[in-house]
């Protein structure tokens, strides 16, 4: 392999600023200029950083739902990803894998959202129930045009929420179905009385009713779901929201279609004619290479300049979700409302060699720092952000998990979350990072992002990401409150940022324990390698 070009860089080193955050958000800040390098030989010195911890303090809690996930009938995600049928030769429950269900419960999966995406407003349930082989076929138009035998429906879906213990989330069709059809659904799935519906549920298989929490009325209606403006889609959610209807021992949390990234003007409109009919409003944003669209670059194929393209991109998570949030509470202070980030994560262009239109792509280490820095802020905004949901479960753009028929690997992405898992339901405390600028070329990002929680022991987990693909970080914590007696912590990192697992070697990057932190009278102290992501327990 050749050695990675190096764009806009000299022989001298650099200056750079600090930058201090209020948990993620960078806010420039008078200080004293540093003479670093930004990873040109000889070897680079390790920057220099200050972290504080309010662990006296904290009122809100990081939902665990933030960490949810999305499975869309789309490319191989639901067929040979979850869903191989009973009959197949690779160990499944009831259809559903075997394999892939125990990696995912080790990730503790809260919730997960089906059946779209783009698929779901052309989605019509009763396809999928009853025997199936008398289900229909049809044409999956949004996604290659292939047959969709639905063979995967809501009896399916259920069981599968139900092996990995988490909550479902339903997405509704507004695009193409009716009112009625979105009605019969909810009482098909939620209803105990000894109505037609609920007993043909029970013939099909199902006595008990299921519990179903959320249920999102349309996805993208401002686009796939049926290229809609803000005003026209704030009338259609509110009649569609009222036929969702709560059945005895279940009450739905109804989730409208909400923004496509930078479309402030949606969520201002939604907010002001429908807010009180709605207890979520959804927001969409994928990170690219660049802001462009179709999505461009490989997956496993880039340099420096890519690799600082797609965090400085991932970074404008915080922007989307601050000034959305801030329209949200002009109409809703209380933040009654979740903001509920139902599909995010990275999309390059598919891997050579496959469907295009499945849109597969191989997971990297910079997938895992985009998913550390994006989760880190999500915990920062927990107050507001309710649900968050990555894009996808299995074989789709930022997956998890990868399948090769009867193989199965889990992605630098999946190691994040299981790392992560410490942050479920955990008070966030509230911290303030001073921190180095990573340049490149002309351009500057936060070196380092950071997110801080208390858990129901007591113990503080601290999860901190280094972008810097060169240079380590020395990171100096002041926490106030009690201090810690002991800290223990594990790392993500790897050789190469194009570092990635394969069915052939499948451990590449996987997470090792992390040693180089101490405890100190005020806090740690702790280096952090160049790209990586830390966990700390701090006790």
């Amino acid at each position: 392999m050749k050695p990675h070009k190096r764009h806009g860089r000299t022989g001298t080193a650099a200056p750079v600023r600090l930058r201090r955050f209020a948990g993620l958000v960078a806010m420039p800040l008078l200080c004293t200029a540093l003479v670093c390098s930004t990873g040109s030989a000889p070897a680079a010195q390790p920057t220099t950083n200050t972290l504080v911890i309010h662990a006296d303090r904290g009122t809100n809690t990081i939902s665990r739902m933030i960490y949810g996930h999305f499975a869309e009938h789309l490319g191989r995600c639901i067929y040979e990803g979850i869903w191989v049928g009973p009959d197949s030769p690779i160990p499944n429950t009831r259809g559903i894998r075997t394999d892939v269900v125990a990696a995912l419960k080790k990730i503790k999966v809260p919730v997960l959202r089906w059946p779209g995406g783009c698929f779901a407003d052309e989605y019509h349930w009763k396809d999928g129930i009853g025997p199936r082989d008398t289900r229909p076929a049809r044409i999956n138009t949004h996604w290659g045009q292939v047959i969709e035998n639905n063979h995967f429906g809501t009896h399916e879906f259920m069981d599968l929420c139900e092996q990995l213990g988490c909550e479902p989330y339903i997405c509704g069709n507004v695009g193409s179905g009716t009112p009625q059809e979105m009605m019969e659904w909810i009482e098909y799935m939620t209803c105990g009385a000894e109505s037609a519906l609920a007993n043909l549920r029970r013939q099909n298989g199902r006595i008990a009713p299921w519990r179903l929490r959320y249920f999102g009325i349309g996805n993208e209606s401002w686009g796939c779901g049926g290229n809609m403006t803000p005003e026209y889609y704030a009338d259609l959610y509110k009649q569609y929201a009222t036929f969702v209807k709560d059945y005895r021992g279940n009450r739905i949390y109804r989730i409208a279609c909400g923004a496509n990234d930078f479309n402030y003007e949606w969520t201002e409109v939604l907010m002001k004619k429908a807010a009180r009919h709605m207890q979520g409003l959804s927001l969409h944003y994928y990170t690219r290479t660049t802001m462009s669209w179709p999505p461009r670059g490989s997956a496993t194929k880039f340099d420096e300049k890519e690799w600082f393209a797609v965090i400085r991109n991932a970074l404008k998570m915080d922007e989307l979700v601050t000034k959305h949030g801030e329209i949200m509470d002009k109409y809703d202070p209380q933040k009654r409302v979740g903001l509920i980030v139902d599909e995010w994560g990275t999309w390059y262009e598919p891997e050579p060699g496959t469907n295009p239109s499945f849109l597969y792509q191989q997971n990297t280490l910079r997938d895992a720092m985009v998913a550390g820095l994006t989760l880190n802020i999500f915990n920062k905004h927990c107050a507001r952000v309710k649900m968050a949901n990555i894009a996808q479960m299995v074989n789709v753009l930022q997956a998890v998990i990868l399948t090769d028929k009867e193989k199965m690997i889990v992605t630098p992405t999946y190691h994040v979350f299981e790392m992560y898992t410490v942050h479920h339901d955990a008070t966030l405390l509230p911290s303030e990072l001073t921190c180095e600028d990573y340049t490149y070329g002309d351009e500057k990002i936060p070196g380092l992002s950071v997110s801080a929680s208390r858990d129901g022991t007591g113990a503080i987990h601290v999860s901190i990401c280094n972008f810097n693909p060169s240079r380590p970080a020395e990171l100096r914590c002041i926490i106030n409150g009690p201090k810690p007696k002991t800290v223990t912590g594990r790392v993500l990192t790897a050789d190469t940022m194009t570092a990635h697992n394969t069915f052939e070697q499948p451990e590449n990057v996987k997470p090792s324990a992390f040693n180089s932190a101490q405890v100190t009278p005020d806090g740690f102290v702790a280096t952090l390698p160049p790209k990586s992501v830390v966990v700390l327990e701090l006790k």
